[in-house]
Order: C-alpha cells, then structure tokens, then sequence
C-alpha cells in the first residue's frame, strides 16, 4: 500500500477505536477526522466541506424537523390512547411492533421509541409486569422499520447519496420496502415466538432489583422542632421505621465523618435513599423538608406537577453536574431526586454528574410540555397535554404523506420535497418556531457531513482497493454471492464498534469495489451495506433506540446479545436468499 492509504487506514482505526469507546462525541470525532484528513492532504479542502452541502446530510435535517412536527401535533396521540388500554403484556408487545415498525419507515426512530416508552411503562406497571418483556422488541422493531424505506433511517440515505457517487442509479423511496418488509414480518414473528422467552423468567433484567429501579437519592433538611433533632442517625433507626435509608450527613458544605454517630442538628441535610412515597412519609411524620424544593422557594399559588425524566443517550447534559442545568429557569421545574441504575450516589445532588439513563423526579408548575420538548430528556411520566389540537395533527399527517408520495412519485426531488414538508408544517404550527431548531439532532448532522470525506480519503488513496484485494484473497474462487455475504458481515460488525453511519461511509466504496471484482453488479452489494447498518441488535450501544430501552428496562449488555446475534443472523441469511432475487447479481 502507499503511505496516503496506510495513513488513511490510520485514521480509520483511531475513529473506529474512538467511536467504539464513546468517550468523545460521535460528532466530534467525526470532526477529528475530517481535520486530520485535510491536515494530511489526504482530501482536499473543498472536498472536505462537501459533506455539508450533500444531499443525505440536508434530508436527514429535513426529516428531523417532519418528525419534531408529528411528534409536537399530538398526531400520535390517538393511537397511543387506544394502545394504552391493552391488559395482556404480550398483545402490548405485538401491538407495539405492528404499530411502530409501519412509522419508523418515516418517522425518526428515536421520536417514536421517546413517545411510546411512557406508554409502555404504565402499561407494565398497570400489569405488574417487568418493562424487560415489551421494551427491547419495541426498539427493535422501530429498527426493522426504518430499513424498510429511504427516509427511514439516516444510513439509507447515506447509502443512496454514495451509490451516486460512484456512478449508480439512485434507489427509489420504497426500493427497500419489499425486502425491509419481509425482514420485519420474520423480525416480529422471531421476537414474539423466540426473543421475548430468551430472556430467562427469573433473569435481573425481567426482574430488576427493587434497590436499583425503584429508589430515589434526595435530601431532606431537618427542621427545628424535628424529633430526630439530638439524635444520631444511628439510634433513629430510620431504615427500620420508615424504609428510608440515611447514606450521608451533609452541613453545610462538609460531608461529617462517620455520620450514623453524629448528632443531628437543625439545618443539616440527611441524604437519603428509597422509594419516593416512603421518602414522603418520612418527610411529614419527622417534620422534615425537601431540600431541594425549599432551596427554589415555595409555589407561589401555581399548581404544582411531579414528572419523571430520564436523561437522553447523546444527551448534550451528560457529564455536566446536576446544579449546572438551571431547570428552575428553563421549566421553573426543581430536581427533587435522582434514580440511578446499578449504582447508590452519595454525593449532594448539586454535584451529581449525569449520564444516559439517569432518572430524574422534577416538581414543576403547570404541565410537562416544556419537558416534553426538551430534546434532552425523555418523559416517562406526565399529565397529557391538553394543548394538542386535531387541526395540527391533522395538517401534520397530511404534510408527511404529502412529502411521501411526492417524493415515492418522483415529482420532487428527495432534500426539495423534505424541506417544503418542514416548511409546510411550520406554517401550520405544528412546531413552534425555536422548537424547530432544538428539535434537530445537530449531532448527527454533523456526523454525517463531516464523515462523508472519509470515504472520499479511503477511495483516493488506494486502500479500498487494497482491503478489496485483501477481502477478495479471502473468498478465493467461490461465488459473488460469498463476496456479498463478506460485506453484510463485515458491515453488521463495525456497525456495532462505530455506529450505522460511519460504517455505511466506510464500507460503500468496498462494497462497489468488492462487486466489480467479482464481476457483479454493484447494488445489491450497496443494499447489502444498508440493511446490515441499519439492524443494530447485538449491543445496547449500537443504535440510540436500544440504548434508551437499556436503561428503562433494566437490561443487561448480555440480553442483547442473546436476543440480538440470532436476529442479526436470521437477517443475513434472509438477505443472502432475497437480495439476489430482487437484484440479481449479475
């Protein structure tokens, strides 16, 4: 290889290494990389910003808004009513995936999972059934959804714009529908017959640990005529007469040595653990207050709303300390306690560093609508909002068939008819007018524009030709359809090191170039790519939908696995039998 494809294949490996590691931002990263790639001529600067003005990364914007417009209308709101009245866990289960896995052809798959995780978790508490049976088919099918058309999910249209680019036929908007829609059937028979019971009865993810899933960490303050006031905290034995358990003594700002042999004073801060109604009962029966309510001052008259909130993956608050985030200001809301899984925190709340997961108990004024459109949390419980109206959801269902079925048709071009949905549904008010741009995942558009170019570096310096060598060495004389094979599975696993858009980046241009060696044609290798980015199962890590049900359902990494390599397997041979009936490799 030449020494601008062995730096090439550096790069490739540190972002694969960075990407794998989530310790930077996948956008920054990306970013990383476009630098590094300018700074060593492996692209040139005009082609390095060329990801900004490409068409996926434009779409991708577009449908972010379309989606914040379903999602703000209320348009959802009746199906959700009518699914929230299910009894059986696992009719929950089905009418879940049968309702999402149609949505997510068009809808952002992060939006739905947001909107139906709140449903499905009453549902399960409704049924005393754990969330663990309904929560991963849910993301999955969301998945297996987003694969079935062009708009559904960003790598699709990543995969189009690069199949452009080296000289094929664009895909069309329902080109993937009628594999996508195979795979989901198998997918959702799969998850109903053998995923859901893979999961064993008795398993810490079906069942989660009361301690874990159900405790808040708050503070209370001790008030003067406290009967606890002289005490120490161990002769008040407070585990045994409330359920409450003591993890600190704070005054002031000292943490006190040895704090079960300290005398409690008026005005110190007992942080405490356990379930929220018997932190209440403790609070009024040892005339206690709630420290953080009492710092942010009384009600003031207003109605006053307990929400719970979970903290986003890719969340721009995660590692940021609780006291930084000011929601007194933003949603006059007060974090009362925090729940974290797997995990007791002993540090005041002020201090406590967030990360994806994190569950949150707000006290807020009004309604939760600033929370709900707040793309940094998702909200698992809340008062319906009585300000959607059926004239906005209306006009927002009609704007997205629109939007579909202009583009289906070819009247308009993909970005164009994307953009005048946005456009249409901003008129009618379906969003507001700053919701627009906090709804928008900037992250990943600049994910996308700034990791387009590596493809570009991977291509002009011979190392895709080198890797399709060194691949094509590996299947000998055998058929294109074991170089098909080689790329669906290459591309399935850096799908689930480094994510589904920077491996379609990566592995386009090998899979044309792996096709033309074969002496086969170049699309079902490039729909070969797609399908396996964009059905991440194996890992909580791989896709953002799956790492949201992580949290909520109390999984492990491994329950993943077990449900997810079979699927992943089932898909690749389903693909290897479909692909070359649909477009032949010849």
């Amino acid at each position: 290889m030449s020494l601008a494809a062995w730096g090439t294949l550096a790069i490739v490996l540190g972002a694969i290494a960075m990407f794998a590691s989530e310790k930077v931002r996948v956008d920054i990263v990306a970013l990383i990389v476009l630098v590094a790639l300018v700074l060593f001529e492996l692209v040139t600067p005009s082609e390095a910003l060329a990801g900004f003005s490409n068409e996926a990364t434009v779409t991708v914007a577009a449908m972010f808004a379309l989606s914040l417009g379903i999602e703000r209308s209320g348009a959802l709101n009746p199906l959700i009513r009518q699914l929230s009245r299910i009894r059986r866990p696992w009719l929950l289960t089905l009418a879940l995936m049968l309702a999402i896995a149609p949505m997510g052809a068009f809808i952002k798959n992060i939006a739905l999972v947001a909107m139906f995780l709140p449903l499905a978790l009453r549902v399960c508490a409704r049924t005393r059934t754990s969330p663990s049976r309904v929560l991963m088919p849910m993301a999955f099918a969301a998945q297996m959804g987003g694969v079935c058309t062009l708009l559904g999910t960003s790598s699709n249209l990543l995969a189009d714009s690069l199949a452009r680019k080296y000289g094929l036929t664009g895909f069309g908007v329902f080109e993937f529908t009628k594999l996508g829609a195979i795979l989901a059937v198998v997918g959702i028979v799969y998850l109903m017959l053998i995923g859901r019971w893979l999961l064993a009865q008795g398993s810490e993810a079906d069942l989660p640990n009361p301690s874990e899933s159900g405790s808040y960490v708050t503070e209370l303050r001790v008030k003067k005529g406290s009967p606890l006031v002289g005490r120490t905290i161990a002769s008040a034995r407070l585990g045994e007469a409330y359920g409450v358990y003591p993890l600190e003594l704070l005054r002031g700002e000292q943490h006190l040595w040895a704090p079960r042999e300290q005398n409690i004073e008026a005005g110190d801060v007992l942080l405490v653990r356990g379930e929220w109604e018997r932190i209440e009962d403790m609070r009024m029966r040892a005339e206690l207050e709630i420290n953080p309510e009492s710092h942010y001052g009384a009600s003031n008259g207003k109605t006053r709303l307990l929400v719970e909130v979970m903290v986003r993956p890719d969340s721009p608050i995660e590692g940021r300390a609780l006291g930084e985030l000011n929601l007194q200001r933003a949603h006059d809301a007060s974090v009362l306690a925090i729940r974290r899984r797997g995990q007791v925190l002993r540090d005041a709340l002020k201090d406590v560093r967030l990360i994806a997961g994190d569950v949150l108990l707000l006290l807020t004024s009004g309604d939760a609508a600033g929370l709900r459109a707040d793309d940094r949390f998702v909200v698992l419980h809340e008062r319906e909002d009585t300000r959607h109206t059926p004239r906005r959801a209306l006009a927002a269902t009609l704007i997205m068939l629109g939007v579909i079925v202009v583009s289906g048709l070819r009247w308009l071009p993909i970005p164009i008819a994307a953009l005048a949905g946005a456009v249409a549904m901003a008129a009618a008010g379906c969003y507001g007018r700053r919701d627009l741009y906090k709804g928008i995942d900037w992250k990943i558009i600049v994910l996308l524009a700034a990791i387009l170019p590596l493809g570009t570096a991977i291509e002009n310096s011979g190392l895709s030709q080198a890797l399709v060598d060194a691949g094509m060495r590996l299947v000998g004389a055998h058929s294109a359809l074991a170089a098909l094979l080689m790329v669906y599975l290459l591309t399935a696993v850096l799908t689930e090191l480094m994510g589904h858009n920077p491996s379609v980046v990566l592995m386009a241009g090998i899979a044309v170039s792996v096709a033309h060696a074969a002496h086969a044609d170049p699309r079902p290798f490039v729909i070969a790519v797609a399908f396996a980015a964009a059905t991440s199962f194996a890992t909580p890590v791989g896709y953002p939908t799956n790492t949201m049900v992580y949290y909520a359902g109390g999984y492990r990494f491994t329950d993943f696995m077990k449900v997810g390599i079979p699927l992943i397997a089932l898909f690749c041979a389903l693909s290897m039998i479909l692909i070359p009936r649909f477009w032949p490799l010849q």
